[in-house]
């Protein structure tokens, strides 16, 4: 089961812990959507291909184009930069869209209400929705490993407008979004 949390206002050290707040302040999924318009599946975890969820939601959507991303320090080029550059707080033009395959990680994403982060933890066969316009990062947890499926409308984009992007539309969009849930 997905678990999300409301992160600690400061830490330090290592960005693959947990950091949670003292006490814990955990998210449900309702509460979650309701702060971040972020959606969560679970998916069939055991063969995903032909699971009747994930192949209504590309459907409903128009996901023409998949790949897979594996992140490890065996698997990625550049893996330190790589990790540097996806916890690096952005936004996307475009929904993020991460299916977990094997492994598990941390995707932060900015409550849309208070501008706090909430993390959450994602393993196999969780499907994550992150919307256009919201500031959010990716790290890995402390087993340094995720393979996922990355899903796309058309040709891939992956363009991450790092903070400050409050100008954007996608920005301005998803604000408009939260406020009127």
């Amino acid at each position: 089961m997905v678990q999300a949390w409301f992160m600690a206002e400061s830490w330090s050290g290592d960005q693959r812990e947990e950091h949670h707040m003292q006490p814990p302040k955990f998210v449900d999924l309702d509460t979650l959507y309701k702060l971040t318009l972020v959606e969560h599946f679970k998916v069939n975890e055991s063969d995903p291909t032909n699971d009747k969820l994930l192949n209504s939601i590309k459907k409903d959507r128009g996901y023409t184009y998949e790949d897979e991303i594996t992140c490890s320090k065996e698997c990625l080029p550049n893996y330190e930069s790589k990790l540097k550059m996806f916890f690096e707080e952005h936004l996307h033009t475009d929904e993020e869209i991460r299916l977990v395959l094997e492994g598990s990680g941390y995707f932060d994403v900015r409550d849309g209400v208070n501008d706090k982060w909430i993390r959450i933890k994602v393993e196999s066969g969780d499907l994550l929705i992150i919307p256009k316009g919201i500031y959010h990062r990716f790290t890995l947890d402390t087993n340094n490993f995720i393979k996922a499926k990355r899903f796309f409308v058309g040709e891939p984009v992956w363009t991450p407008h790092n903070r400050p992007a409050d100008d954007m539309n996608c920005r301005k969009e998803y604000l408009n979004q939260i406020i009127s849930c």
